[in-house]
């Protein structure tokens, strides 16, 4: 019998991703877009791996066994069509849980989320089974899937402790799972495959975009709020800006109390101009969602942002509690960029580093607004402002 497992493994995934699917496809993709393909995949590519595990391991007990001694199912020794179909139901699992059931229980608790999705999960299960087990049946013995003989399979089978050896097998497989791909949204999905993968076991020097992004007047907001509300109204603020991120390629560095620090590997920020598109999608955002903001806290929170380049050193870092971090010299001069915003009066400051590797099309009009030297710092920097036609 076949059972789908879930456990992903995403550099080889990424991996087999990038061998089966061409550079021009990937690269025609939003990153949103790839970011939910890389999260479908797994699920078809383990339940085709494990398939093909679970076949051979019951190959390896039965033998030339022409039937199923616990159940009396007849048997065969199948590889490749239980795995075709494994794959295709974990590939729907995957488009259900990304699409749909991620989104369901978006607001739960880590321990409900993992409770009601594994019910559900194992309802799906039960039933692709009752599906495939019926099928086989009905073709070993060479009848329709309405005979009697086939259904009476079928019900011993349930009946039997094989089955529920394999719902056990199967419950502990999706609870990890789960607890995985909880995981991953909390420590970010680039996060977590960089530590599998070991790419910054040891330090690699890599030249990356930064945004610092503060809201404004976050202090009298809290105080006029009170903690509890205003900390609801922050995590809204956070998930409204968290598309657009993601849509433009950014990766969440860090929550800093009210600030966000964004990154881009050098190239990736670049291309589509991602860092400032990110900035003026992060502002629509928080404007399409003015009226809620006002109806439920009385404020529409906003923000001030500042974008730099250059190279940092990224390792894993800790002991008890292990990250990957940045060091350099461009997380201290992008701090001090969106320092300046208020003494400028603009939302946006960039650095003249940044936007002489840009390409701005004619919907961005670039404002000079000289050369100052930084706070704590002997060196001077030329800084602009970037405004974008129909945003404000």
């Amino acid at each position: 019998m076949f059972n789908p497992l879930l456990i992903p493994q995403d550099y080889l995934f990424k991996c087999l991703f990038n061998h089966l699917i061409s550079d021009s496809l990937v690269n025609m993709l939003s990153p949103k877009n790839k970011r939910n393909l890389l999260r479908i995949i797994p699920f078809g590519l383990t339940t085709f791996l494990f398939s093909i595990i679970y076949s051979l391991l019951e190959k390896g007990i039965l033998g030339d066994h022409p039937y199923y001694p616990s159940t009396g199912n007849p048997y065969s020794f199948s590889l490749i069509i239980p795995a075709i179909l494994s794959m295709v139901i974990g590939l729907f699992a995957g488009i259900f849980e990304v699409f749909y059931l991620n989104k369901w229980f978006q607001k739960s608790s880590f321990l409900k989320k993992i409770i009601f999705k594994t019910i559900i999960y194992l309802l799906i299960m039960t039933t692709a089974i009752l599906i495939i087990l019926i099928s086989s049946n009905a073709n070993e013995l060479g009848v329709s899937i309405l005979n009697k003989q086939v259904w009476e399979n079928a019900a011993k089978f349930f009946s039997a402790f094989a089955f529920w050896s394999i719902l056990i097998y199967f419950t502990i497989t999706v609870v990890i799972c789960l607890f995985y791909t909880e995981v991953s949204d909390n420590i970010g999905q680039a996060v977590l495959l960089n530590f599998f993968t070991g790419k910054y076991h040891q330090p690699v020097e890599e030249e990356r975009i930064f945004m610092f992004l503060d809201m404004k007047s976050s202090t009298t907001i809290a105080e006029k709020l009170g903690h509890v509300r205003y900390f609801n109204m922050l995590k809204e603020y956070y998930a409204d800006l968290s598309d657009p991120i993601i849509q433009n390629g950014g990766e969440i560095y860090q929550y800093v109390g009210d600030e966000v620090i964004v990154t881009w590997k050098y190239q990736k920020g670049l291309t589509n101009n991602n860092c400032i598109n990110c900035f003026f999608a992060m502002k629509s955002a928080l404007s399409d969602q003015a009226e809620k903001y006002e109806s439920e806290y009385g404020v529409i929170p906003t923000f001030k942002a500042g974008i730099h380049l250059g190279k940092v050193t990224t390792g894993e870092i800790g002991v008890i509690k292990k990250e990957i971090t940045f060091t350099g010299d461009v997380l201290n001069t992008t701090a001090r960029i969106q320092g300046l915003c208020n003494d400028y009066n603009v939302d946006l400051l960039i650095s003249e580093k940044l936007t002489g590797t840009l390409t701005l099309g004619s919907t961005f009009q670039l404002q000079a607004l000289g050369e100052t030297e930084l706070r704590g710092r002997n060196e001077k920097i030329d800084l602009l402002t970037i405004k974008k036609s129909g945003i404000q």
